[in-house]
């Protein structure tokens, strides 16, 4: 046989005498690419224990919002079981998983694990990618129907390839379930149905629907857009041969906000983002992809990198007393603690200071200013348990409000009060003034709905303490409690009848015989605006609503800065540009990068480049053709372009332009030149064939 010299004329099978090897060689256990020297600081080990604290958390509530479909679609499953008869049609499921199909895909595999593990059932998960065609989509059915039901000491060997079809698995269901007094369901899950062939799927089913009187088929289709596109995609003569059962499962949009709302927005996450940070995250969430992984992926790489940045910021992480607290603080180092007195925060705290004594100390003796640290890091998590409960009242006020001035979702409170002071807004004013028109009835509901609150974060922090974590202060959430129970009381046995408010000395105000006629005309242009009267139902309202102003968002829902909290930069995140730049990925930049100067991602010295411009032979052919194609106009020669490419590669032989080229140059040409087709950098052109025009400028 003659050799083969390319692999466009075909491929051939040359027999070496190698001898299959017996057996898969073990995957080895993937190391983690940081050294020892970074898992045994003190700030990975915090880093690490608090997320997967989180983790665990999110991946909690992620299967109790999964749980409730999941046993609906387990309930529909066996409730087919109990029909034997074929009914004139395939009974079928269609899960609508919301509009991102991505964080959906683990939902499921789980789903199919479920059903395997819960029901007599023999389940088969066939994505698009396995159902590109009718032969493949049937060969992937028959093949994990009976293969996935082997066990590993069967004798039998696995069927070929074109053994797979529909009459094979019904000999093999016969056989295997002659004796069996109930048989098992043969499920079938799409998860995505957006993505698969229309005409494949529409005969698949026609085939299943022939074989159905058989073989006991169930179908499940997971439809990521709306029902309707069932309707768009099947066509009448296919959806008469399937009943269909929808089941819907929580949207993403739901799923995040309770993963904000019992995980990422309270007190008890050792790390906080800034307004700018938050709503970086929440805009990629809504307008971009709405993948709830994406966001949580988002904020592990920001919790990650606030601790990286800095070893000091692990001093926010939730201890369960102030001794452990102390423990960390007394492994500081004398350059960490010149850090923390660097923080843009410790000079207001430093020129608050009465004492010139303790200034000094603070600033010059590490021992006494570790013993200050504990007491001050204390008050930032206590500034923080205040500032959820007020922010928490606040959603609880305003949440329901005609046209929600300030959101209805508490993701969105919380971008305002950590940005600016939620109080000057004119937002928050004209909450104020819909509550005050609340009835009576209607606020005492309100108070209710707070107190309720209020004493759900008490509750919370006994059940810390129970549990020996650290223990917050609930004065200010009693003397809360105590001032609206009071007010609530004051309210409820208030009447509704006016009481009047004007005096005799306003009278003689009025008519005082020193005021001049345009004084008078003002003063009574003023009393005419206002109401002369009141009833005690209104002055009660009037008092509970400066009562929320004053006592507790004015006092516990001021936003986190220096000013105000000391070393509150070890709790808050604010670098939206950093997380800018790695998050939202700048595709066109990057390979502009990589082919004008490759050695900045290849790190090779080969390639390292005097100026931007400059062309070496030894740069990669793909980036030799990209930037001689960037010296070019609109129209590129190919023929110019080779001789152009031929000279560097090639200098010493490129004298004579007539000269024969060689055909491994010119191949790599081709191969360069076909990947910047690939690319997008250029197309070819209709008007000469010996050009190509160029896309970018």
């Amino acid at each position: 046989m003659d050799a083969t010299n390319s692999v466009s004329k075909g491929v051939f099978v040359f027999i070496n005498g190698a001898t299959r090897v017996k057996g898969r060689k073990k995957t080895q256990r993937c190391n983690s690419l940081l050294d020892t020297s970074t898992t045994k600081q003190h700030w990975f080990r915090m880093y690490k224990t608090h997320w997967e604290r989180l983790r665990q958390m999110i991946l909690k509530m992620q299967t109790s919002s999964y749980g409730k479909i999941i046993d609906d679609l387990l309930k529909f499953i066996e409730s087919c079981q109990q029909t034997d008869t074929y009914e004139g049609f395939l009974p079928t499921a269609a899960l609508l998983t919301g509009i991102n199909q991505t964080d959906h895909l683990s939902q499921f595999e789980k789903l199919a694990e479920d059903i395997h593990n819960n029901t007599l059932s023999i389940v088969v998960l066939l994505p698009s990618r396995d159902g590109s065609s009718l032969k493949q989509a049937v060969e992937t059915i028959v093949a994990k129907c009976i293969h996935g039901q082997q066990t590993d000491t069967a004798e039998e060997k696995p069927l070929r390839k074109n053994q797979l079809n529909l009459d094979v698995l019904h000999a093999w269901y016969t056989e295997t379930h002659i004796n069996c007094r109930v048989k098992p369901k043969l499920t079938i899950i799409i998860p995505d149905f957006e993505l698969f062939n229309p005409l494949v799927l529409q005969d698949l089913i026609l085939i299943l629907d022939s074989y159905a009187t058989t073989l006991p088929f169930v179908l499940v289709f997971g439809v990521a857009t709306a029902i309707s596109t069932i309707h768009n995609v099947l066509p009448y003569h296919v959806t008469s041969k399937i009943k269909l059962s929808i089941f819907q499962s929580e949207p993403s949009a739901t799923n995040l906000n309770k993963i904000l709302d019992e995980v990422v927005l309270t007190p008890f996450c050792p790390f906080h983002l800034s307004g700018k940070v938050f709503k970086l995250l929440l805009d990629i969430f809504l307008f971009y992809d709405f993948s709830v992984n994406g966001f949580i992926q988002g904020f592990k790489f920001a919790f990650l990198d606030h601790y990286f940045q800095q070893p000091i910021n692990a001093l926010s992480a939730i201890i369960d007393d102030a001794d452990d607290l102390q423990a960390i603080i007394n492994e500081l180092t004398s350059a960490e603690l010149e850090q923390i007195r660097q923080l843009p925060s410790f000079r207001p705290y430093v020129e608050s200071l009465q004492n010139p004594q303790e200034v000094i100390d603070i600033l010059t003796n590490d021992g006494y200013f570790k013993r200050s640290l504990t007491p001050m890091i204390m008050k930032v998590h206590n500034y923080w348990f205040t500032f959820h409960c007020a922010l928490q009242i606040l959603h609880t006020l305003v949440s329901d409000l005609p046209k929600a001035p300030l959101g209805r979702q508490l993701r969105e409170l919380y971008c305002q009060c950590v940005s600016c002071d939620v109080t000057e807004l004119p937002e928050f004013k004209e909450c104020m003034q819909l509550l005050s028109f609340l009835s009576k009835e209607e606020m005492l509901l309100k108070i209710k709905q707070v107190l309720d609150v209020v004493l759900q974060w008490v509750d919370r922090n006994d059940q810390l303490n129970i549990e020996g974590c650290v223990v917050y202060e609930v004065a200010p959430l009693e003397a809360m409690a105590n001032g609206l129970a009071i007010l609530s009381e004051e309210l409820a046995v208030a009447s509704h009848e006016q009481i009047d408010v004007d005096t005799q000395q306003d009278k003689q105000t009025l008519l005082s015989s020193q005021m001049g006629r345009q004084e008078l005309r003002e003063k009574l242009l003023t009393a005419a605006k206002h109401a002369k009267s009141e009833s005690a139902t209104t002055r009660a309202v009037g008092k509970i609503m400066d009562y929320f102003l004053g006592n507790i968002f004015q006092r516990h829902l001021h936003p986190p800065t220096g000013k105000k909290v000391p070393f509150i930069e070890l709790f808050l995140y604010n670098d939206s540009s950093f997380i800018r730049q790695h998050i939202i990925g700048a595709p066109r930049a990057a390979v502009h990068t990589a082919l004008n100067n490759p050695q900045f991602y290849t790190q090779c010295e080969c390639c390292t480049l005097d100026e931007s411009s400059c062309i070496i032979p030894s740069l990669p052919d793909l980036s030799i053709a990209y930037k001689l194609h960037l010296e070019c106009g609109r129209m590129i020669n190919l023929f110019d372009w080779l001789q152009a490419f031929r000279t560097v590669i090639d200098d010493v032989n490129s004298d004579g332009a007539e000269q024969q080229i060689d055909p491994v140059i010119q191949a790599r040409f081709t191969r360069a030149v076909a990947e910047l087709q690939f690319l997008g950098f250029i197309k070819t052109s209709k008007t000469k064939t010996d050009h190509v025009t160029r896309l970018t400028w």
